[in-house]
C-alpha cells in the first residue's frame, strides 16, 4: 500500500493516492488493468470515501465534487434475435444515457436496456454503485459520451462502492473496446 498522497483536481477528500498503489481501494480487475498499463497507472488517482454516500447526488454534496465532473458507468444489454451483447456506457452524471435510441441503434439491436444489477455485478466482478470502465471484461464494447472524453478530469467508480477514481476524461478513450459516441447522453 502506498503512503504517497497527492492533491486531486477537485473535491474535498482526506487524501488521494495513485490508484496503482492502493489495491485495497479498487476491484481486482481494476488492479490488473492498472498493472497492465503504465499510462493508466500514472493517470489514475483513487480517493477513499464513505460507501453509504456513494450515490452521485449525495457523494457530490458530501465531497464538494461538481456534478459536471462526475461520470457514471452503466452496464447495458443489447438484444438482437437470440444474441445479447453486454456493454458499458460512460456518461456524465448531469446527463441521461440514451439507451432506447443511441445505444440500440449503435448495436443494431431490437431492444436495449439497463442490465439487471445481479448480471452487471457478476459479469464485471465489481460492486453495484462502483462499476467502472477500468477492468471490464476485455470483449465488452465501451461507449463513452463525447462530453466525458473532453472533460479535463472525471470522477468514476473504482469497482468498489467505498472509493472513487479520478482521471482525465481522455484517458478513458484509451481503454480496450472504447469508442467515443456523440450524443450517447441527453
Amino acid at each position: 500500500m502506498s503512503d504517497a498522497t497527492t492533491t486531486p483536481p477537485f473535491g474535498s477528500f482526506d487524501a488521494a493516492w495513485p490508484a496503482a498503489g492502493r489495491p485495497d481501494l479498487v476491484a481486482p480487475s481494476v488492479t490488473k488493468a492498472l498493472a497492465d498499463s503504465s499510462t493508466l497507472a500514472d493517470a489514475v488517482l483513487v480517493v477513499d470515501t464513505d460507501p453509504a454516500k456513494a450515490d452521485t447526488a449525495v457523494f457530490c454534496e458530501t465531497y464538494d465534487v461538481p456534478a459536471e465532473v462526475s461520470a457514471n458507468c452503466v452496464v447495458v444489454a443489447a438484444r438482437r434475435g437470440q444474441e445479447t451483447t453486454l456493454a458499458a456506457c460512460v456518461v456524465l452524471a448531469t446527463t441521461r444515457l440514451d439507451v432506447n435510441r443511441t445505444v440500440r441503434k449503435h448495436f443494431g439491436a431490437r431492444k436495449a436496456s439497463f442490465a439487471p444489477m445481479d448480471l452487471a455485478t457478476t459479469e464485471t466482478g465489481m460492486e453495484y454503485g462502483g462499476i467502472t470502465p477500468l477492468g471490464l471484461p476485455p470483449a465488452w464494447p465501451l461507449l463513452i459520451d463525447a462530453a466525458v472524453a473532453t472533460t479535463p478530469h472525471v470522477l468514476i467508480g473504482s469497482g468498489l462502492r467505498r472509493a472513487k477514481l479520478i482521471l482525465p476524461g481522455a484517458t478513458l478513450t484509451t481503454l480496450p473496446g472504447a469508442e467515443v459516441i456523440p450524443d450517447l447522453a441527453t
